[in-house]
């Protein structure tokens, strides 16, 4: 009795070899059409990490920084 998808033959090693190359074909067309995007994204994320690191920062300068009023005689 042939197996489901074989249509009555035996699978040989060239059509594994055919059905991976299709499938990874596949599989980095995806990737490569999605990877600007996703540099985007990381780029955006990153920005904003760093600027709020730098608002925090400030206030925190702020806030512990003395008020120093130099006088003349």
């Amino acid at each position: 009795m042939p197996r489901p998808g074989s249509n009555g033959r035996r699978i040989t090693r060239e059509d594994l070899q055919a059905a991976y190359s299709t499938v990874m074909g596949e599989g980095e067309a995806t990737a490569r059409a999605a990877a600007p995007q996703g540099l985007a994204a990381v780029g955006a994320v990153g920005l904003v990490v760093v600027t709020l690191a730098f608002l925090v920062g400030r206030r925190r300068g702020r806030s512990r920084s003395a008020v120093v009023e130099i006088r003349r005689l």
